[in-house]
């Protein structure tokens, strides 16, 4: 039978030293202590000059604490602290864990994914949620143009979303690419555009340098994610609660987030109808333009 990996006892090698030398400290030092032990996945994704402004105080407290705490410096802490975070459950992991939690009958999967959708419905049907989708709506409507950020699964999503919302008329571009392909991607933005962005908990530079882009750019945020208290989720401007299921490590629900956008796009499309109307007509002609190539005369 197959198994889940067992997770090991992980040594908080960061805790016992912040445990054990905090009362050695200057108050400004126990300050950045403090915040590196309260916020160690942010802290992963910030330079120095970073945890010193979050924590008021200098780049060089933020060096000078590390050393305390007997670490070589800000790049040695943050691989003690990936190691006690330990590696992420794999999507092998997680097919593993949801095969073994159901029966060997159809059924039994068919009640995992619509008991999914049936709970992802009720939450986005939320007054919380349904004022939410609205305030979004009102952005993308007067959006010169959309951003779709998402990255592996959620990418596949953004490409998807991106060609509905262009056909009703919104131009809009994708944000699905790692590394200096999705700086290349990220050049496209500018003043007066939106952006939806996929994210869970996990704050991955793809997902922080976009933000920061958008920041700088004054460009709106609208956050689709189950992960309500991740910094994802402090930055945005709005924030859609959509569940994806993956309890106890199972597989995720994707198509719940599509649900989402679709119902994004409909909307957009129904308070701008002349305009979504005019831009499927427009398709539609050059369908037939492009169905006329090549005939005899």
């Amino acid at each position: 039978m197959l198994t889940a990996k067992k997770v090991k006892n992980r040594i908080d090698v960061y805790g016992d030293r912040f445990r054990a030398r905090a009362h050695t400290l200057s108050p400004r030092m126990q300050t950045v202590a403090r915040y590196i032990n309260e916020n160690r996945e942010v802290v992963l994704e910030f330079t120095a000059i970073e945890i010193a402004a979050a924590t008021q105080t200098s780049d060089a407290t933020v060096v000078r604490t590390i050393q305390a705490l007997g670490f070589a410096g800000l790049r040695d802490l943050k691989q003690t602290v990936e190691q006690w975070f330990g590696p992420g459950i794999n999507s092998e992991e997680k097919m593993v864990t949801t095969v073994n939690s159901l029966t060997c009958d159809v059924n039994s999967s068919i009640d995992f994914v619509l008991q999914g959708h049936q709970h992802t419905c009720e939450v986005l049907s939320t007054q919380g949620n349904r004022y939410a989708i609205a305030q979004a709506v009102a952005l993308l409507v007067e959006a010169r143009q959309l951003g779709i950020f998402g990255i592996g699964a959620s990418g596949v999503l953004a490409e998807y979303s991106a060609r509905l919302f262009s056909r009703i008329g919104l131009p809009a571009v994708p944000f699905n690419r790692t590394g200096v392909n999705l700086a290349e991607q990220l050049i496209a933005m500018q003043r007066g555009d939106v952006i939806i962005m996929m994210a869970q908990k996990s704050a991955h530079r793809e997902g922080l340098t976009t933000i920061r882009e958008a920041k700088r750019l004054g460009v709106p945020i609208i956050l689709m994610t189950n992960a309500l208290g991740s910094r994802f989720s402090k930055e945005a401007d709005i924030v859609i609660n959509v569940p994806r299921g993956g309890e106890n490590g199972k597989m995720p629900l994707h198509s719940a987030v599509l649900v989402c956008l679709e119902m994004m796009v409909l909307s957009v499309a129904s308070t701008a109808p002349q305009r979504s109307i005019k831009s499927v007509k427009r398709i539609n002609d050059l369908y037939r333009g492009i169905g006329r190539t090549g005939q005899k005369k």
